[in-house]
């Protein structure tokens, strides 16, 4: 057992190296960004002659100055003789206005037509404060502009908009308008969708020097709604899909205090979030998209904590309008798999091993979100129902496993005196040793293909690590003593079961089996190793773990008795591989 084990293990980390390098993610040549797809007065789309390099100039990292923590440190209106005189105009009070839907509730200040904040009724704090969750971040917007326009930046977050409502087919809308001077102005449109989390934005500019480049300053970080915020603060990233790859993420803790990253587009979307919620934009469809670049500036630590980052989308801001969808709101499988565009993978996880991670989880979500809507019962006796069907799935696999450790526990003997009774010749000790397999009806890759069985579960457990880590659908969801399966266990009840358990299943192995020292101490010490590993995930993952060893006990029973009927005098090597063939004694 112990030769196999460790076997087990080297193929584990071979499979898990090996599999992203294998399967690589195709690097996309950087596409020509195409022009916005509607025209300024939202008609029927229409697609307008890409941007070449030429025409328009590409913004380096250096041409666009941080947003700062309230908004961008340039001038608003266009030219210097324009920013002296916004310099001396009287202080403007922003209005905060609002767009609802019954999902949420989302806030927009006159100053700017900046989105401030969104209220969900529909989730909860878990903090110490209690009340709905509130997507904010202090006194920061959660979504503001800038503009580029003849190499001047407009900070628009300082320029009073006008506002007027409307209600349309499409949903309640808010149109901001404003005048930068000589003669320019930006118009501002968002559109709020009746049932979902998503909001239509439309910017326009007339009389813009050109080239001109829309500046969408993304959320700097979230207020967490969360019982561990030190936990929340290590999910903050900014997320990114472009239009010809897969998703990606860069960390606030990534780049280091002022150091700025750039991702070059086009972009399907590009997001902000925290562990559960996130706030982004999303091009209107999956073939073309308005987003160029993303520019990502580290900020200072707090506590050793990244807290803040700075990410600014680019898109060119031509003669039509840049249109574009805004999502604020949770991070829920199903409603992210709905809105198309791959939003599902809007929460990227599982770093260098997300190759053979996110498969894995878009399965193990599928299933599980299946099952609650099937049953209707809590995710925790889902979690336990689930455990039992993988080990009775995995039950045929691991009696052949079983089958094939006793096997060669029988045939070691034989093959250990083929070996000595030819040890000066490496070729008939071969032979010799291949004729064993032969007359025992065993193949000697049996030991190798016994040990897959214990590969196959490993991905699932991964799988379900990041699920338990990023899924909402479990956040703050009650199970017997436990308030939350996505937090640890308070009593540590549960990690102390799975060792246990663990521990009970190794015992029951061990049965009829002959005495070997170092088997026996990796029957404790592995038990003590993942208890202490895993006593403070969460505990929805210790109740799948720990059902798992019990709903495998069963199994090792039999197979143990098995053991103890095949290694009675007589009984042939093949019958125990048979499982349960007729013995006969010679």
């Amino acid at each position: 057992m112990d030769k196999r084990f460790f076997l087990a293990l080297l193929l584990t980390g071979a499979v898990v190296i090996a599999t992203p390098l294998i399967f690589r993610q195709p690097v996309a040549p950087t596409p020509t960004v195409a022009a916005p797809l509607t025209s300024a007065a939202g008609d029927s789309p229409a697609v307008a002659p890409a941007i070449a390099p030429a025409a328009a100039p590409a913004v380096t990292p250096g041409a666009i100055a941080p947003a700062g923590p309230g908004g961008s440190t340039a001038p608003p209106l266009i030219g210097a003789a324009a920013a002296s005189a916004a310099a001396t105009a009287p202080a403007v009070v922003a209005e905060t206005l609002s767009l609802g839907n019954e999902l949420a509730t989302y806030h927009f200040s006159t100053l700017g037509a900046r989105f401030l904040s969104a209220d969900l009724p529909n989730f909860r704090r878990l903090g110490e404060s209690g009340g709905a969750v509130r997507l904010a971040h202090g006194r920061e917007a959660m979504l503001g502009f800038r503009a580029i326009a003849g190499g001047d930046t407009l900070s628009l977050d300082r320029v009073p908009f006008t506002a007027t409502r409307h209600r349309t087919s499409a949903g309640e809308q808010l149109s901001f308008s404003a005048a930068l001077g000589g003669g320019a102005t930006v118009d501002i449109t968002y559109t709020l969708a009746p049932d979902n989390y998503v909001a239509t934005v439309a910017v326009s500019g007339a009389q813009l020097p050109q080239p001109a480049f829309l500046l969408v300053d993304l959320p700097t970080g979230f207020t967490s709604q969360e019982a561990d915020p030190d936990e929340d603060a290590r999910h903050l990233a900014y997320s990114y899909k472009p239009l010809t790859a897969g998703a990606e993420r860069v960390d606030f803790r990534k780049p280091d205090p002022s150091e700025q990253l750039l991702r070059s587009g086009p972009f399907t979307w590009v997001v902000a979030k925290s562990k559960y919620f996130l706030v982004g934009v999303l091009s209107p469809g999956a073939t073309a998209s308005p987003f160029a670049e993303l520019h990502v500036t580290g900020a200072a630590r707090v506590n050793k904590l990244a807290l803040r980052a700075e990410g600014t989308v680019v898109a060119p801001l031509g003669a039509s309008a840049v249109n574009f969808e805004m999502y604020a709101g949770p991070i829920e499988w199903d409603r992210m798999v709905a809105m198309g565009r791959d939003f599902e993978n809007s929460n990227p996880y599982g770093g260098w091993i997300s190759g053979v991670v996110q498969p894995f989880a878009t399965i193990v979500m599928r299933i599980l979100l299946w099952m609650k809507r099937t049953l209707g019962i809590q995710y925790g006796w889902i979690l336990v129902l689930f455990g039992i069907a993988i080990r009775l799935m995995m039950w045929p696999l691991n009696t052949r496993m079983m089958r094939s450790q006793l096997a060669m526990q029988r045939l070691a003997p034989k093959i250990q005196e083929a070996q000595d009774r030819h040890k000066g010749d490496p070729e008939k000790q071969r032979l010799a040793v291949m004729k064993v397999y032969q007359e025992a009806g065993v193949s000697p890759f049996a030991a190798l293909s016994g040990c897959l069985p214990m590969l196959i579960p490993m991905p699932v457990l991964f799988a379900l690590f990041f699920v338990f880590q990023n899924t909402i659908e479990f956040r703050g969801v009650s199970f017997l003593w436990l308030a939350d399966i996505s937090l640890k266990d308070p009593f540590y009840i549960l990690p102390l079961a799975m060792g246990a358990s663990m521990y009970a299943l190794s015992w029951v192995g061990m049965r009829n089996v002959p005495p070997n020292p170092q088997t026996k101490m990796m029957s404790v010490l592995m038990p003590v190793i993942l208890t202490v590993a895993l006593i403070n995930f969460a505990s929805g993952l210790n109740l799948y773990y720990t059902v798992q060893n019990l709903a495998a006990l069963p199994q090792q029973w039999l197979i143990a008795n098995e053991r103890a009927k095949a290694g009675t005098p007589g009984t042939p090597v093949a019958a125990a591989t048979a499982g349960g063939g007729t013995s006969r004694k010679r």
